[in-house]
């Protein structure tokens, strides 16, 4: 989707029907984990590819996107480690993880959104059943 990047589903107003619905298809085979990185692979290279099997759209990720980001953790290695990137091969580079998701507006404009799991403080949970507890007398009384 060309343009600016989209706002999250909960910050936008709708003022006309949304582009249709996707073509749904079955999915390939079931990837249980992630590929291992290479060990011969840059530091970074290794790490940002690490990085997906942490990532939210990793859950969304057939065989094939595993292999497209094994292909560019490798390319990625290969430009940091000759000592002069060019800049045609990281923007090439950029633009093939943008495809695996790896950025928010990446995902913002395939209308993919990761919603950060909160860890429950109970202190928290207390303060929200006082709260709502105060507005439900409230209303009733």
């Amino acid at each position: 989707m060309p343009g600016p990047i989209p706002k999250r589903s909960d910050q936008r107003r709708r003022r006309n029907k949304e582009n249709g619905e996707a073509t749904k298809a079955a999915g390939g085979a079931r990837v249980s984990a992630a590929p291992e990185a290479d060990e011969e692979w840059h530091p970074i290279a290794r790490e940002w590819f690490e990085s997906l099997a942490q990532s939210g759209q990793s859950q969304f990720y057939e065989p094939s996107d595993w292999a497209t980001a094994r292909v560019w953790a490798h390319l990625l290695s290969q430009t940091l480690e000759s000592g002069r990137p060019s800049a045609q091969m990281i923007q090439s580079w950029s633009s093939g993880a943008t495809e695996l998701l790896t950025t928010e507006g990446a995902r913002r404009r395939a209308r993919v959104e990761l919603e950060q799991q909160a860890e429950e403080d109970p202190a928290a949970a207390a303060k929200v059943a006082k709260m709502s507890a105060y507005r439900k007398a409230a209303k009733s009384g």
